[in-house]
């Protein structure tokens, strides 16, 4: 178990608890975040035991979770953070790409999902999404989701095309931005509207895709085509 890097966290920055076991690894991304005006990264574990100490000490925004750890795994430890904490963003930060660990990991309650190839830049900006209530999928990770329906009889689980969604040309619309990462300030901008009217449209589409938040939306909008992963 690793020491928190601060007892007493400043309330105005990003609080992270960081879980990953390659220490050069850990350090290195630990400290550039820590360099950030706005992130604070308030404890580091090198399990996922010690690291569920330690988001019950810190409480904190966000818990950056590899998925090969020794003895739990991040995905057991992501589902246990969640059930206990639901108000707490899990960003999965992993090498791992494999179709059984991206369903896993989303069906756990993974707010993003990141592979350790993302740049510095990148992670940040995916962290800032999150914070503001966006999905994140790695392209490569949506692909993973695409291909796995692909090889399934999706018109037996969703239905034969997208109008039995029935969502509107806007909605549709929303629904791409969303999956590609965007969060509400950032949907409102791109297409003229107010925030309130984002917030209201999302809340429709969840209703209308019958799922529970925006990762699921996203996940359901690769697999059943519904939106292009390319922007525009």
């Amino acid at each position: 178990m690793t020491s928190p890097a601060s007892s007493n966290p400043s309330p105005s920055r990003i609080k992270i608890v960081y879980v990953e076991d390659y220490q050069l690894v850990r350090v290195g991304i630990a400290a550039y975040l820590n360099s950030l005006s706005d992130i604070e990264v308030v404890a580091q574990a090198d399990s996922a035991e010690a690291g569920l100490i330690h988001v019950d000490y810190f409480k904190p925004d966000i818990v950056l979770m590899d998925l090969g750890l020794p003895k739990m795994n991040g995905i057991e430890a992501t589902r246990l953070i969640k059930n206990k904490h639901p108000d707490i963003k899990v960003i999965i930060l992993t090498s791992h790409q494999t179709e059984e660990s991206v369903i896993a990991a989303l069906g756990a309650g993974a707010n993003a999902y990141c592979l350790k190839d993302i740049t510095t830049e990148r992670l940040v900006e995916v962290i800032h999404s999150v914070m503001d209530g966006a999905a994140w999928l790695d392209p490569t990770i949506a692909q993973i989701a695409l291909s796995i329906y692909a090889d399934q009889n999706i018109t037996s689980r969703y239905g034969n095309n997208k109008e039995n969604f029935s969502l509107g040309e806007r909605e549709h619309e929303v629904l791409r931005l969303l999956t590609l990462g965007n969060n509400n300030n950032e949907i409102a901008a791109q297409l003229f509207v107010s925030v309130h009217t984002v917030k209201s449209q999302v809340s429709t589409i969840l209703q209308k895709l019958s799922v529970h938040d925006r990762v699921q939306a996203a996940v359901k909008a690769v697999t059943c085509g519904l939106v292009s992963l390319e922007p525009q």
